[in-house]
């Protein structure tokens, strides 16, 4: 369904202000993220230095942003479910432990990216 409001740099700084909050709020409430946000913060650089082309460094850190990202949406899917339903629920339980699982795909995802990028020099 096309949106009434028109598409324009109005919008977009909207949506740009709606992300920061985001990103402030996770920053605020969520010590996991805190916890990824910190070691982004020294794998990045540390990605962009030791991949040797575009692939590997988009491998090397693309792989942290995905973490970061799903994090992001696991926490509002739990702020979503707590809302919803205080108690507990098997398919609220159900619903944080996907998120969680995701989260836990993408960490094992870096593990594999850095292994392999990294691991072929070594060995």
């Amino acid at each position: 369904m096309p949106s009434s409001e028109p598409r324009g740099p109005r919008q977009i700084g909207r949506a740009l202000v709606w992300s920061w909050k985001g990103l402030r709020a996770a920053w605020r409430h969520e010590a996991s993220f805190r916890l990824e946000a910190y070691l982004s913060v020294i794998l990045f650089p540390l990605g962009m230095w030791l991949g040797q082309d575009a692939i590997e460094k988009a491998m090397l850190c693309g792989s942290l942003v995905l973490v970061l990202s799903a994090e992001l949406l696991n926490s509002a899917i739990e702020a979503v479910v707590d809302k919803a339903s205080p108690e507990f629920h098997e398919l609220a339980g159900r619903a944080k432990d996907m998120g969680s699982a995701a989260v836990f795909l993408l960490m094992l995802n870096v593990l594999m990216c850095w292994g392999l990028v990294l691991g072929q020099r070594i060995l």
